[in-house]
């Protein structure tokens, strides 16, 4: 049987190269493909392989003392969802352009927003009617789901944060609770702490991230809709009758499919079904 995990686990790291190479040791002899990234601010992963390596893969990695604790999501798919195994050495573990602004230790980031658990998410809802949802993924992903009544920044890549949230265009959330969320919860915990250290005074994280909360309360609760995932099984959802929010941008007709860009050089997402082909608005002109 297999499955696949993602992880994170932000610790200080004094020699990632070595860290590095024994995670490639050790995910490559298990069979596992996916991909690892680490820094000297700790360690992200997806990984796909059968269930019994994966368990090993996690026993192992949570022998050493920077990564004890380091929790998983499990989730559907393989090792074939992933077209190989990269483990990889970077400034940052998860990309905001912004590494300097970035303070770790033992028990993770630094000043960022508290975690809220799933249940937790509903309750702060409930008792304060204006908490505002901050999405903090791609805006792709979020045109096929996203929580209710979300605020879905323009940003196309992660590095666009900084700048977004410089614009001055999300200045007026600086008084009200806000609850950031993304699909495991990794980039949420730079987010967070991007918008504490603007002048944001109630931020929040979705603890364990839509993953979690998806797990939880399946379409029942807050989320709406499919969520998008960075491998070939493009998106899930967290049981029968998902919403289907994203519109394919070429026929109109409702779709929960992100594709590429039909210019084979290009790799911009957007929303469309496969049978529609589509060009992203720098390459449709040529088109």
């Amino acid at each position: 049987m297999q499955k696949v995990i993602l992880f994170y686990k932000f610790t200080p790291l004094a020699d990632p190269e070595a860290i590095r190479m024994w995670q490639y040791t050790l995910a490559s002899s298990l069979g596992l493909t996916g991909r690892v990234l680490i820094s000297e601010h700790g360690i992200n992963g997806t990984l796909g392989g059968d269930i019994d390596a994966l368990k090993r893969y996690v026993r192992v990695t949570r022998e050493y003392s920077g990564f004890r604790g380091t929790e998983m999501k499990w989730s559907p798919g393989g090792a074939e969802d992933f077209p190989k195994l990269t483990v990889k050495v970077r400034d940052e573990i998860v990309t905001f352009g912004a590494p300097e602004e970035l303070r770790v230790d033992e028990g993770g980031v630094i000043g960022g927003g508290k975690h809220l658990k799933p249940a937790e998410v509903n309750k702060l809802v409930e008792q304060k009617p204006d908490t505002v949802f901050f999405d903090g993924r791609n805006r792709y992903e979020a045109e096929i789901g996203r929580f209710k009544d979300a605020i879905v920044p323009d940003v196309e890549t992660t590095r666009d944060f900084i700048d977004e949230l410089d614009s001055g265009k999300y200045d007026h959330l600086k008084n009200k609770p806000v609850v950031t969320y993304c699909t495991g919860g990794i980039r949420c915990e730079v987010l967070s702490s991007l918008m504490v250290q603007r002048g944001f005074e109630e931020v929040y994280q979705v603890d364990g991230g839509i993953v979690r909360y998806g797990e939880t309360f399946g379409n029942t609760g807050l989320w709406e809709g499919s969520l998008y995932v960075f491998d070939r099984r493009g998106s899930v959802d967290f049981g029968d009758g998902a919403k289907l929010l994203g519109e394919c941008v070429v026929c109109g007709d409702a779709t929960n499919r992100v594709g590429d860009c039909a210019e084979p050089s290009c790799t911009r997402q957007m929303v469309a079904h496969e049978g529609c082909e589509s060009y992203c608005p720098a390459h449709a002109a040529a088109a």
